[in-house]
């Protein structure tokens, strides 16, 4: 199996576009990495799980979601993304995005 190009990067904001709630990309997998578990109780629509999924903080939220590529969109807003634990993940907001924080090793 082939690994597909994840569309969206850390970072970037996002729009659901079922559910209509904006995050920002915090972690990428390039195929789902959820039990089986979790894939029939909550992906209710049986996303793809050979594509990328993505770790996304909710704004106005304290949660994450696990999200599959297909339900993405860019969020075009330029608004930043209000959540008590974007500081864990980024340094700052440039207007178009969050900039990661840099790993210690």
């Amino acid at each position: 199996m082939a690994t597909r190009q994840a569309h969206f990067n850390v970072g970037q904001l996002v729009r659901h576009r079922l559910f209509d709630y904006r995050g920002v990309v915090i972690d990428v997998d390039p195929e789902f990495m959820g039990s089986d578990q979790w894939y029939r109780d909550n992906a209710l629509t049986r996303p793809p799980k050979d594509r990328p999924w993505y770790h996304v903080l909710v704004d106005g939220g304290s949660h994450q979601t696990y999200v599959a590529e297909r339900n993405l969109v860019p969020d075009e807003s330029g608004e930043p993304v209000r959540h008590p634990h974007l500081g864990d993940y980024f340094s700052g907001f440039s207007g178009h995005g969050y900039l990661p924080r840099q790993r210690a090793n």
